[in-house]
């Protein structure tokens, strides 16, 4: 039986920096929708943060990878990892909260822990698991309302959007460690932003038009943020947490930086959450800390991974 994956104190730190940079991207993300469409918003982030990892793999010495079979898998993950949770989370930020959104998000470990067990032999699905997600499941439908899942409308269809954005999350992060998970994270990051820019430009200005450089100043501060930091120097992050703790681990950056947008569309944009919303975000902490597993182990008295 394969040895399973788990979280190590370095990985466990570079999750937690990844949450708070993350946490940060709803808020910014928000601010440029007030400016800018939904895809130039995708477009720009991932433009910006392609250029400047390129900058740093080529200041260091690398080389890009001449396989044509790696540069597929490159537009691939893109699409998957970027492209379209990008699109779906910013078109979703236009009806629903920032923080509302990061609730919604943080399905994303649910779906990736069920992916990973069906693709990967050392990150099986154990009854501890199945009950996280059930977990997690209860959580998403309590936050939605269940009158809101018999009812179509702007809101409703959000929320639907951000779910499906964490589909694709879960989905990327399996493929990426099958695919990429060898390659040195730089190399991995910039290629995957590649793939997602060759589809990006063209599409935003089909759809939305020529893009517009002439934008307010805080809507490039924005920009800035969620593509330069939470994208390019978090998909460094990303990578190295993938190699070292697997895809299933991974998601669960996707519960850490909930209480980080909360806090900050509440203070910066004034956003109000109902009761159901916080009490849904709870039950799903609840089943992503038992998909984790240390607390459990911890209370069996069981020896902690560090």
């Amino acid at each position: 039986m394969s040895p399973q994956k788990s979280m190590s104190g370095v990985a466990w730190f570079q999750l937690i920096l990844l949450a708070l940079i993350w946490g940060g991207s709803f808020l910014s993300t928000r601010i440029a929708l007030d400016e800018i469409g939904p895809l130039t918003a995708v477009m720009h982030r991932c433009l910006w943060a392609m250029l400047v990892l390129w900058i740093v793999v080529l200041a260091t010495g690398q080389r890009p990878p001449a396989s044509p079979r790696l540069w597929l898998m490159f537009l691939i993950m893109g699409v998957l990892n970027n492209v379209l949770p990008f699109f779906f989370l910013a078109w979703g930020q236009l009806h629903i909260e920032s923080g509302l959104t990061a609730i919604f998000n943080s399905f994303t470990a649910v779906f990736g822990v069920v992916i990973a067990a069906i693709v990967f032999a050392d990150e099986r699905l154990t009854a501890r698991k199945g009950i996280g997600v059930v977990f997690g499941v209860l959580g998403v439908a309590t936050a939605m309302g269940m009158g809101t899942l018999g009812e179509i409308d702007l809101r409703s269809l959000a929320q639907l959007s951000v779910l499906c954005a964490t589909l694709c999350y879960a989905l990327g992060g399996s493929f990426g460690r099958a695919k990429l998970s060898h390659l040195p994270p730089l190399i991995a990051a910039a290629g995957m932003l590649t793939g997602s820019t060759l589809v990006m430009i063209p599409l935003a200005w089909a759809v939305e038009g020529t893009p517009s450089f002439d934008l307010a100043a805080r809507t490039w501060g924005a920009i800035a943020y969620y593509s330069l930091i939470a994208t390019g120097v978090a998909y460094l992050l990303y990578y190295s947490i993938l190699a070292k703790a697997g895809s299933g681990n991974l998601m669960l950056v996707t519960l850490l930086l909930v209480p980080v947008a909360i806090l900050l569309g509440h203070l910066v944009l004034g956003e109000v959450f109902l009761t159901r919303h916080l009490a849904g975000f709870g039950i799903i902490a609840v089943g992503l800390v038992v998909l984790d597993g240390r607390v459990v182990r911890m209370l069996r008295g069981r020896p902690i991974d560090v």
